[in-house]
């Protein structure tokens, strides 16, 4: 095996295992409505720094090629990872996502703020990243 491919290799194993996954990796990753069809994919993961819980997934939807898509900060706890899939499911249907919390390219969500944070969680109808055990 030549080092180049060795080193490849070992990057991965770095960033993925069973159990882990690197940030960079889950950046892109298709999400998928219960239903098998891809709603939208993950463009970033929001961890709180002090406890180091994954709070929000800031998933794309809708648009075309970029124009007209929105962000949905989704409270972790709603994706599963289905490996059959290749992605992560999130069981909330079309129309209770077209109604949550949004900002678009051209806007700014305050992340900073609990009532931002308590918007969302309010409308998926869970407490707050920072309320959970």
């Amino acid at each position: 095996m030549d080092t180049k491919l060795r080193r490849s290799i070992v990057d991965l194993e770095r960033r993925e295992t069973p159990q882990l996954i690197g940030s960079d990796k889950v950046e892109g990753t298709p999400v998928y409505q219960p239903d098998g069809n891809r709603a939208g994919q993950i463009e970033r993961v929001m961890i709180d720094k002090l406890s180091g819980k994954v709070a929000y997934a800031v998933m794309s939807f809708g648009g075309f090629l970029g124009v007209g898509e929105d962000y949905y900060p989704l409270p972790w706890s709603l994706l599963t990872y289905n490996p059959a899939l290749g992605g992560y499911e999130v069981n909330i249907g079309e129309e209770q996502l077209k109604g949550a919390p949004k900002f678009g390219k051209s806007q700014s969500w305050d992340w900073a703020s609990p009532a931002s944070g308590k918007l969302v969680f309010d409308h998926y109808g869970l407490p707050p990243y920072w309320e959970m055990p």
